[in-house]
């Protein structure tokens, strides 16, 4: 079988060091065509001399020379900035991108690869986010596949593969919990970086293990996949499963539930991802039954957790709405990140950044980038001027 052409957005963050090392295991079944990295530039240029793709794009065009004297002999051709991400993104020999790049950065070199016609891994759940309808669109248009890489998505798309849709009563995404879902909440205050950033289950990049902290993962899970479903929100359930072995449900009109159960490592969906349709032999450590917990499920608080329920209003309003909660969030997150702000702050930021935000149709991604600039510019503002308590 010929090896697969995959390009790689992020492959300097945690999904692309995993789609990597999953990739070098693999029996070269896989071929990486092109990398962007941020602004680790040692360890892109590690990555491109082992796999010496045909190009890579550093983040920062003033690293470039740093990059090219690390990398002088691979024979890959070095790219920076958006140009660059998006050279990445539709390279003509690629024929799979993994999006990896955390946040809204995603959003325009993965639209892009769409329509170069280019099937997409999806990791960046930002970008459905921000702009579900028009990137599903794109698909269709294209006759490509959006293959979800989030654990739970990848759940539900196995879940349903050769199900009618008509058939499905409701999606049921399940959530770790956290660090904090049994934590009091007259201690929330007190939550620094350090704590938040010590999750239970999964190994994430920062960004995603705050928003796994706050539950706005969950939030924005359910968002993904309205959009990946074609289902609508109030049909769509969230579980606290503490154990993470359960990695989501779909239950089934005649009251069937099925389930997809996997250890907690991201390689798994990653594998399924970059393989699809078809499914590989794995060179990673299976679940072991007989020595698994027992499995808990439990309900999500949501006046502990109001993060899930901003997220719901913002896809009930439509629009930009959900590209403006995407934006806060992230300003929001980094500024706890940098104790500009205290972790119960986090919701209440976004919340404030949606109540002035005017929501508008999206008819191109143009509108869902002027929305993402205006709300950021809206969460600064509330941080710096301290509307927001601390």
């Amino acid at each position: 079988m010929p090896s697969k052409g995959i390009a790689i957005l992020g492959s300097t963050g945690s999904i692309g060091r995993q789609t990597l090392d999953l990739i070098g295991s693999l029996d070269g079944r896989f071929r990486v065509i092109s990398l962007s990295g941020g602004k680790n530039w040692e360890l892109l240029s590690r990555q491109i001399v082992q796999f010496r793709p045909r190009v890579a794009a550093i983040g920062d065009p003033r690293l470039t020379d740093r990059l090219r004297d690390a990398c002088a002999t691979a024979g890959t051709r070095l790219v920076s900035g958006s140009e660059g991400l998006q050279e990445v993104a539709v390279h003509p020999e690629a024929e799979l991108l993994l999006s990896g790049i955390v946040g809204a950065a995603g959003l325009e070199p993965t639209y892009a690869a769409l329509e170069a016609g280019k099937t997409v891994a999806l990791a960046n759940k930002e970008a459905l986010v921000m702009a579900g309808g028009l990137m599903m669109e794109k698909a269709r248009e294209r006759g490509v596949e959006i293959i979800p890489v989030d654990s739970e998505h990848c759940a539900l798309h196995q879940c349903m593969r050769g199900e009618k849709r008509a058939e499905v009563r409701r999606l049921i995404l399940t959530a770790s919990g956290g660090p904090f879902f049994s934590y009091p909440a007259t201690e929330m205050t007190r939550i620094t970086p350090e704590m938040a950033l010590r999750h239970p289950t999964w190994k994430m990049g920062r960004k995603n293990t705050i928003d796994s902290a706050t539950m706005m993962n969950k939030g924005l899970e359910v968002i993904e996949a309205r959009w990946l479903f074609g289902i609508e929100e109030s049909r769509i359930d969230i579980v606290v499963h503490p154990q993470s072995m359960i990695h989501s449900l779909v239950e089934f009109v005649d009251g069937s539930l099925i389930s997809q159960m996997g250890a907690t490592d991201m390689r798994f969906p990653l594998q399924y991802a970059l393989s699809f349709p078809d499914r590989l032999p794995t060179p990673l450590e299976r679940l072991p039954l007989e020595d698994l917990p027992s499995l808990e499920f439990r309900r999500l608080d949501p006046v502990a957790f109001p993060s899930p329920g901003l997220a719901r209003q913002a896809v009930r309003t439509g629009g930009t709405a959900p590209a403006a909660l995407n934006a806060a969030n992230e300003i929001a997150v980094d500024g706890f990140l940098n104790r500009k702000i205290s972790f119960p702050a986090i919701p209440r930021i976004v919340e404030e950044v949606l109540e002035r935000h005017v929501v508008r149709s999206v008819e191109k991604l143009e509108d869902v980038l002027e929305a993402d600039r205006a709300a950021r510019e809206e969460a600064r503002r509330a941080i710096e001027n301290g509307v927001i308590s601390c």
